[in-house]
């Protein structure tokens, strides 16, 4: 068998993250993935992440997440030749991904109706902060704006500290992750209906999704979520200083958990039989945890109630997580020997899951700006010639 989208032409004209991680996630399962960018103007990540030598190639480590299994042109949108050539690959894709200012690729005339009518086949795809439609339509954002939009950072934090960013580009992310389920979806719906599709992608929205049943809470009576920080509403679901400093968190999150952490810590007088005998007794079983959890180290903790089958973990800074033998075990990464513009090897996330057989695979390094532009032109019939003068006119 092949993997689930060989044969399937995407074209990917997006920068940043979002749409960047939605094109990556039909890459490693097989899209032929053309990552069109401007050459005086390029993907944004090209230019970010944590080496500046790397950003100064525009190599940078925010671009090489995202990037391999891709191939990269360059392309003046701006000159009708470079338009021109954007139709042509439109004409011959099956997905057409964009993440500009809504309106921007309508006034170029490489809107969805436009090139729809190239190719009726064609699913289009426009991620946005706030979507095609509405009162915040032509408004922008990044990750950090839409988690301050949406009402994340409100009830991220501790009680005393909110509000507070996450850590991760969480929603971005989740965009590119719900994107690539959108647009799989679309190529199966296509299947039956023959027709293409056209998908309206907003961050704010799957950030609402992210809140779904905090959302649901709220609707139904008015209360807003609180920022729990590492004390959350049950006691049993909390992190806890240990002997040796670290924090251990907890996660005996049912009654079920609860009553078996209770008993492996010979505490049986502590079970309660309801979640709301859980909250009013929170204080008190929050001061004999604080008590216990001080009594072993945060390592020795997580081995002894897990082996008893009561879920905890020592916190982890990222060294040690990544150092953990299960992410090896489970095929997360992907280490590069190395690529053009990047010195010595490097290591990228593949994919969140795996399949039985023909699935996630990382074939090709992430490419250096415009590497394969005359490879992909003339795939669409420009001779070599007519390539040359498109470079010497500064369309390429």
């Amino acid at each position: 068998m092949a993997r689930p989208f060989e044969g399937i032409r995407v074209i990917d004209i997006t920068h940043v993250l979002a749409g960047p991680f939605a094109a990556y996630q039909l890459a490693v399962l097989g899209a032929d993935v053309i990552k069109v960018e401007q050459r005086a103007d390029p993907d944004q990540s090209r230019g970010s992440g944590t080496d500046p030598a790397l950003n100064r190639a525009a190599m940078g480590t925010g671009f090489l997440t995202q990037a391999s299994n891709k191939r990269a042109i360059t392309v003046d949108l701006k000159t009708p030749q470079g338009r021109e050539i954007v139709r042509k690959l439109a004409a011959s894709a099956d997905v057409f991904v964009e993440n500009y200012r809504p309106g921007a690729f309508e006034a170029l005339g490489l809107g969805y109706e436009a090139l729809a009518a190239i190719n009726p086949r064609l699913i289009y795809a426009s991620f946005s902060a706030f979507g095609q439609a509405g009162p915040r339509r032509e408004q922008t954002a990044y990750d950090h704006v839409i988690q301050a939009t949406s009402g994340i950072m409100a009830m991220t934090g501790t009680e005393d500290v909110h509000p507070i960013k996450f850590g991760s580009p969480a929603i971005d992310y989740a965009t590119g992750t719900m994107g690539a389920f959108a647009l799989a979806s679309a190529l199966f719906q296509r299947e039956r209906s023959g027709r293409g599709q056209r998908i309206d992608m907003a961050m704010l929205d799957v950030a609402m999704i992210l809140m779904a049943s905090h959302l649901t809470g709220f609707l139904r009576n008015g209360k807003h979520p609180k920022p729990h920080g590492n004390k959350q509403p049950h006691a049993t679901n909390s992190a806890y200083r240990t002997r040796d400093g670290s924090l251990v968190m907890l996660g005996a999150s049912n009654l079920r958990q609860q009553k078996r952490l209770w008993t492996v810590l010979e505490r049986p007088d502590m079970i309660k039989t309801s979640n709301e005998s859980r909250d009013a007794g929170r204080d008190a079983e929050e001061a004999v945890l604080n008590e216990i959890m001080a009594t072993r180290t945060a390592a020795e903790w997580e081995e002894y109630l897990q082996s008893r089958h009561v879920p905890a973990a020592r916190v982890r800074r990222m060294e040690e997580a990544l150092a953990d033998p299960q992410l090896a075990a489970r095929g997360v990464l992907h280490r590069h020997a190395g690529a053009t513009g990047v010195a010595g090897p490097f290591t990228v996330p593949l994919a969140a899951f795996t399949f039985a057989h023909d699935g996630p695979r990382i074939d090709t390094p992430p490419p250096a700006l415009g590497q394969h532009t005359d490879a992909v032109l003339a795939e669409l019939g420009y001779d070599a010639a007519a390539i040359a003068q498109l470079r010497n006119e500064g369309v390429i």
